[in-house]
């Protein structure tokens, strides 16, 4: 037994090194986490604090978006790569809370569901999802509820028809997202449990 907890130990800071490295990559090289058009961005990153969530647990997840969401938030006030970055991305609770959110709710929802089902794919897609959507709703909602003014500017529009416009924005960009998500996640996520000896139960 202390052999079988050392080996998941070894497993669980090594991977847990690895991820965090990918995000710092993904985080600072252009096109890497992020696939910027235009005023805004599609973003890809998230899956690593997922499958980070899914494999390590809901703790290990919130820390890698923890480091997301201070890597954004560096980003915006050294090298913005749109221009709203320097204003709403500046603001810890728009650049770092939503990327906590996101281990969160991935982690613990796939510990939820995998209870209940037994099913490791339909637990990890259903975390994958609504991690997507969390992340893509509170950035987006968060922008339009402090910056209403500069946003509706930015994006050439009022603020009477932002939310509106936020709506179709998160359902044009967080549909690409959601696709990868649901795509990606369990492929590495099947591979990490099946290379090391990480389980889905977590014990």
């Amino acid at each position: 037994m202390k052999n079988k907890n050392r080996k998941r130990n070894t497993y669980q800071l090594t991977i847990r090194a690895i991820l965090t490295a990918i995000i710092i990559v993904q985080g600072m090289i252009p096109f890497m986490g992020y696939i910027p058009l235009g005023v805004v961005n599609i973003t890809i990153i998230h899956i690593t604090v997922i499958i980070a969530a899914i494999t390590l647990g809901p703790k290990d997840g919130m820390f890698i978006g923890l480091v997301w969401g201070l890597i954004t938030l560096i980003r915006a006030w050294t090298m913005p790569t749109m221009p709203l970055d320097s204003l709403v991305f500046t603001n810890p609770i728009i650049s770092v809370l939503p990327r906590i959110a996101v281990g969160a709710v991935a982690g613990y929802l796939f510990i939820t569901i995998y209870k209940k089902t037994g099913k490791q794919n339909i637990a990890t897609v259903t975390a994958a999802t609504a991690a997507t959507i969390t992340n893509t709703v509170l950035v987006l909602g968060l922008m339009g509820l402090l910056y209403s003014g500069p946003v509706a500017s930015a994006f050439e529009t009022n603020t009477d028809g932002l939310f509106k416009f936020l709506a179709a924005l998160a359902f044009t960009n967080g549909i690409p997202e959601l696709i990868a998500a649901i795509i990606i996640t369990p492929l590495i996520v099947n591979a990490i449990f099946k290379a090391t000896s990480l389980s889905p139960d977590h014990k």
